[in-house]
């Protein structure tokens, strides 16, 4: 069964495929790369593949089972590009897509989700079986703001009290690395978060413990961070973006308790404690 990643050399692809080299299965794993030379170090086949170039995607897809997508980190053009693959896909007779979507993406109030949606119809409209992992957010979405809080003496945010179920990329790649090598997850839908929801408070206070300093969170509104955030060097639509994500955890969209990737794991996720030990020996 030969297995194919797109993103390969992003840092959830990446993650997927060592878990995949883990299970023994490096033979049967491709690697789907805009760039064969960032993928040549990943101890699998590398095969030329590019979202925005449908002519790469058929050849490359020859041969394969099962595809996993993931998501295209081209914000603004993911539709066309997943549409090119899922096209391709079908063609080239790929018998099963895993798509990595967003938590809750038919309810998410935020506007990541619309993306989602779209690639989500295209793959139903397309009748090739498919799996739909919706990824809740990456722990380290919010810990790559340690240094900037260790800086500051403040974790700067516009999330309010909303509670945020996130688990590190880890937890979510050995999640679709089972899913990729078993059976029975035709047709599922599955929302996937961490066990542990905590407030971007809770993740100040947990800074603190583990440094021994007073690092409290400060909320700000929407326009104060994304400012704040342009000042610290973001480019202004990315600013705008990621205050706007906040706000959107603030209304409950990065929340779940359903539990369902500690199921696919058959483990606890990884506490939120552990991330935060990882980003300050990261910096130390």
């Amino acid at each position: 069964m030969k297995i194919a990643i797109t993103g390969s050399t992003g840092q959830l692809g990446r993650l997927v495929i060592n878990r995949l080299k883990a299970k023994q299965l490096a033979a049967d794993t491709i690697a789907l790369a805009r760039s064969r030379g960032k993928a040549s170090d990943l101890g699998v086949e590398v095969r030329e593949a590019d979202y925005a170039r449908p002519e790469t995607l058929e050849p490359a897809l020859a041969g394969v089972d099962t595809l996993l997508l993931i998501s295209s980190s081209e914000v603004g053009r993911r539709a066309p590009q997943h549409a090119n693959v899922i096209a391709a896909a079908k063609k080239a007779g790929v018998k099963r897509i895993v798509y990595t979507s967003m938590l809750h993406a038919d309810t998410s109030p935020l506007n990541l989700a619309g993306e989602h949606n779209q690639t989500e119809a295209m793959l139903k409209e397309s009748g090739v079986p498919h799996t739909l992992l919706r990824n809740g957010w990456y722990t380290e979405n919010y810990t790559a703001s340690v240094p900037a809080a260790l800086a500051n003496s403040a974790f700067y945010g516009s999330a309010g009290e909303g509670r945020i179920s996130s688990a590190p990329r880890a937890d979510y790649a050995e999640a679709a690395a089972i899913v990729l090598t078993s059976t029975g997850h035709a047709g599922k839908v599955y929302e996937l978060a961490g066990d542990q929801a905590y407030t971007l408070a809770d993740l100040a206070a947990e800074i603190s413990r583990q440094t021994g300093r007073s690092i409290p969170y400060v909320n700000l509104p929407e326009s104060e961070y994304a400012a704040a955030l342009k000042r610290a060097g973001l480019p202004d639509g990315l600013a705008a973006a990621f205050a706007s994500w906040d706000v959107g955890a603030s209304q409950g969209g990065l929340f779940d308790d359903g539990h369902q990737l500690s199921r696919l794991l058959g483990r606890p996720t990884t506490p939120l404690s552990t991330v935060v030990a990882q980003a300050l020996k990261a910096v130390s």
